[in-house]
């Protein structure tokens, strides 16, 4: 198994899907390699997070 280079799909950044991390996706049951930079998917879990916090934040 190869380090691989892929695109973001956000970005359009290329970032390097290393050996190791490819093991911890088999490992962990993962079937599809990630279609975001680290940088973007930190930004989009962030996002997901304020929005979950916001939905349910001053409802009285």
């Amino acid at each position: 198994m190869a380090d691989k280079v892929i695109i973001c799909k956000d970005c359009n950044a290329e970032f390097v899907f290393t050996e190791n991390e490819q093991a911890f996706y088999k490992e962990k049951g993962f079937d599809n390699e990630p279609l975001r930079c680290p940088d973007c998917r930190k930004a989009r879990k962030q996002q997901r997070n304020n929005n979950r916090s916001g939905s349910f934040g001053n409802r009285w």
